[in-house]
């Protein structure tokens, strides 16, 4: 059987155009201003309301969700501000900036000051985390979410969730809470 030119480039152009559609990659979108508190995406609602075992209504904060979306999975790169990698101070530093439109200090050793510490049991989406790392107080910092879950710049694998009871994290757990004093950030 004979497939005329015109019939096989028909057939291509039908290929690639079912191909192209059938494709589209599903990607977070920042909406909103900082501060904003808008709608997650389906899609993102449905994946950290799983990683988190909470139902996919609880996941509120759509430019909070976007954000660890979009960083997820950035390589730990000490002093790093960008998708090359970055560290967990920066990640708390962009995050607050970004999401709720917060300014806070760079380094983890300021960012201590800015908080008022709280009951672990009272830590509510935003809140920053301590940990004591190499015994070093307040080494690491990292954002609580809800439902007992932390996202952090990870030194051995980047950006990720974590339980904050996860047994090789909680040992370090030193100290939490809201962020109250940001002249401290303006001042410097």
């Amino acid at each position: 059987m004979v497939i005329s030119r015109y019939s096989r480039l028909f057939l291509l152009m039908f290929l690639v155009g079912a191909f192209m559609t059938s494709c589209k990659s599903k990607k977070a979108v920042m909406k909103g201003s900082p501060g904003d508190v808008v709608k997650p995406q389906g899609f993102i609602a449905d994946k950290y309301a799983e990683i988190m075992g909470v139902d996919s209504r609880d996941v509120t904060n759509g430019r909070l969700y976007n954000f660890i979306e979009q960083w997820y999975g950035t390589p730990y790169k000490y002093a790093g501000l960008d998708h090359n990698g970055i560290d967990c101070s920066g990640l708390t530093f962009l995050l607050e900036q970004q999401v709720f439109g917060l300014t806070i200090p760079r380094n983890t050793a300021r960012q201590i000051n800015v908080i008022k510490r709280k009951y672990e049991e009272e830590l509510q989406e935003g809140d920053l985390v301590f940990f004591d790392f190499d015994g070093k107080k307040f080494s690491h910092v990292g954002v609580y979410l809800q439902n007992g879950y932390v996202v952090h710049a990870s030194t051995r694998r980047g950006v990720m969730i974590v339980k904050l009871r996860d047994p090789s994290m909680y040992k370090y757990f030193s100290r939490a809470g809201s962020i109250i004093n940001t002249d401290i950030a303006q001042n410097e």
